[in-house]
């Protein structure tokens, strides 16, 4: 019974969001907490839940906000696809916005990541890929120069530099990604238009070709319930 009072403050939430319209902003969190009788603390860790199935979205500095009938993009992790080739699969419409490419030195972390020496040059990609003009997800892929150059990528680039690679001829073989869930950084937190420290799920991905060279280092960071991602996998004994 101890969790009776959470659940009770959960059931609250959900009936408001509910009876919300999508883009409506809810009250401030001062105001919130009082009018349900919680401290903002408990209300910050009860808002998580809904925050992380996509029902609610929190923007730095303007409210929190409801969010209406979103699409969920789905892939199976067996294979690794763009989140362009999914949206097209399942007839939806993706954007990006905020692409930056540069071209950096590798620090200890990439040199490691990307078997390359240290200060290295590199080009990194860093973008925001959007969904009915919301934030979902915020990618960046580092690669060797010699690979990809800052000035390469076209006008028309849509965002996926793994099928950017594959259209251009380029041989990836396998990738391998490490799976998490974290707090949003700061900058993080600012391109995806959430609050610092808010959920996500992390994405630590290397492409390899097939030499076995890895062609690309990339951190992935995606808004839970935007995103449906499942594994099928043998029993074991079968």
């Amino acid at each position: 019974m101890s969790n009776f009072p959470f659940q009770r403050l959960q059931a609250e939430l959900a009936a408001l969001i509910s009876h919300s319209q999508g883009g409506q902003r809810l009250p401030s969190e001062p105001l919130l907490a009082r009018q349900l009788g919680v401290s903002r603390a408990t209300l910050r860790e009860a808002m998580r839940t809904f925050e992380a199935q996509g029902l609610i979205r929190r923007r730095q500095g303007a409210g929190t906000f409801v969010v209406g009938h979103m699409a969920v993009l789905e892939s199976g992790l067996e294979v690794l696809e763009s989140l362009d080739t999914m949206a097209r699969r399942q007839n939806l419409e993706v954007t990006v916005s905020d692409l930056q490419v540069e071209q950096v030195f590798a620090d200890q972390e990439h040199a490691e990541g990307l078997n390359v020496p240290l200060a290295s040059r590199l080009t990194r990609v860093r973008r925001v890929v959007r969904t009915g003009n919301r934030p979902v997800a915020y990618l960046v892929d580092t690669l060797p120069e010699e690979i990809l150059r800052a000035d390469e990528l076209p006008a028309s680039f849509h965002g996926s530099v793994q099928d950017f690679l594959l259209d251009r001829g380029e041989n990836l073989a396998t990738a391998r990604a490490n799976i998490s869930a974290i707090g949003a950084l700061p900058d993080v937190a600012r391109a995806l238009e959430i609050q610092r420290g808010d959920v996500l799920l992390h994405f630590n991905t290397k492409i390899f070709d097939a030499t076995g060279r890895v062609v690309t280092f990339a951190f992935s960071y995606f808004i839970p319930g935007y995103f449906n991602f499942h594994v099928v996998r043998r029993v074991g004994g079968i």
